[in-house]
Formats: C-alpha cells, structure tokens, sequence
C-alpha cells in the first residue's frame, strides 16, 4: 500500500471511527443534528454503525485490499447521502464542508487503491 492511501487510510478511519461511535452513543449534539436533518436516532445510530464498519474495511484494507475498496466506496456513498441531506435542509456552507471535503478523501481514497495499490 501507498503512502498516500496509508494516509487517508488513518485520517478517514480515525473520523469515521471518532463520528460513528458518537452517532451510535446518541450524544447530544448528535441526537441534534439527527433532529436537525429529519432523522431519527435510531436511522442516526444506523449510519453511526456504517461508519465504524467502513472504518474498520479500510483498516482490513491495508493487508487485502478489496475489502478496502468495498470499504471506501461505502463511505463515498454515505458522503454522498450526507451532502444531499445538507442540501435537503438547506445547511450553509460551513455546514456541510466536513461531509464535502470527506467525500474528497474518500474519492481519491478508492482512485489510489483502484489505480496503485492493487
């Protein structure tokens, strides 16, 4: 594996890990955010699990990396789910650029491991 995949193989499986278990706790700001967009706790604690899940396929994804493409491209449409919901609510900007520029990461997360590390 390259080092550039390496490294978003960390930043996105640290955020998604950190952001998954937060959903599935039902903290607070989660449990807002979720009333926020629409959705109940219950679909939050749902993606919350996708996140940890496609987190630990990029980890398995270091050693076999079909897991990790499956893993990534996951994560690419839960990103794409979340800024279709920050349109949907009409969030600012600012709202939704840490959906946006994850979707970015894990886009050129799929690109490296599609084009170098297989």
């Amino acid at each position: 594996m390259s080092i550039p995949a390496i490294a978003l193989t960390v930043i996105l499986a640290a955020q998604f890990t950190v952001f998954g278990i937060l959903k599935l706790a039902a903290v607070k700001q989660m449990r807002d955010r979720a009333a926020h967009v629409g959705m109940s706790v219950t679909t939050f604690r749902v993606i919350g699990a996708l996140e940890v899940a496609g987190a630990a396929g990029l980890v398995i994804g270091t050693v076999w990396w079909p897991v990790g493409l499956a893993a990534g491209i996951g994560l690419v449409l839960l990103m794409v789910g979340a800024i279709a919901t920050h349109l949907r609510v009409r969030d600012k900007f600012s709202e939704a650029a840490p959906a946006i520029v994850t979707f970015f990461l894990a886009i050129s997360y799929v690109a490296l491991v599609l084009t170098v590390d297989r």
